[in-house]
């Protein structure tokens, strides 16, 4: 019996371990510049630096490797959208595509939305490498990574190779306090 719930311990944090990833930027640090282009949600159809302008209010960066986008990922995005609407609507959550092709993501994102029918969500494209932008440490085998900010500061960071919606209280744990 005792083996048998060691057996069952060790897979268990073989599971986990595999499912997160090291991916983000150290809780702490400042928030690297992100200048995304915006194809959905506040300053759509613009290239910006989401960052700069969100700066000390509290934002969920969202990396997507555009090629790994499937059900569970979006049922991530659409349960964090619609908690953040009911309970924190001070929270804006900003979805980046990490892609080679960015003008399919462009393209694609308007019927991500039309599925997904996010609010509080912006969807935008890196034009730059699809392994992330400079200073954010985007791991390239996770398929979604999310960091928390507030005060132009990362809260915590979390690097997923598979996720769904179960998830999602986990990151709104980590939300800092509505002021």
């Amino acid at each position: 019996m005792r083996t048998l719930l060691v057996a069952l311990f060790v897979l268990l944090c073989v599971s986990q371990a595999r499912g997160q990833l090291n991916s983000g930027p150290d809780a702490g640090s400042e928030i690297a510049p992100l200048r995304v282009s915006v194809v959905i949600g506040s300053n759509a159809g613009e290239e910006l630096d989401v960052a700069q302008r969100r700066s000390a209010m509290p934002t969920i960066y969202i990396f997507i490797q555009a090629d790994k986008w499937d059900r569970p990922l979006a049922r991530f995005l659409r349960t964090l959208d619609d908690e953040l609407r009911k309970d924190r609507t001070d929270v804006a959550m900003i979805a980046t595509w990490l892609t080679d092709d960015v003008e399919a993501a462009k393209d694609y994102l308007p019927k991500a939305q039309q599925s997904l029918q996010l609010s509080q969500t912006s969807l935008a494209v890196f034009p730059g490498d699809k392994n992330g932008p400079p200073g954010w440490s985007i791991h390239p085998g996770a398929h979604l990574t999310a960091v928390i900010a507030a005060d132009s500061r990362v809260i915590a960071r979390f690097g997923y190779r598979s996720l769904n919606e179960t998830n999602v209280p986990e990151a709104l744990a980590r939300l800092p306090a509505a002021k």
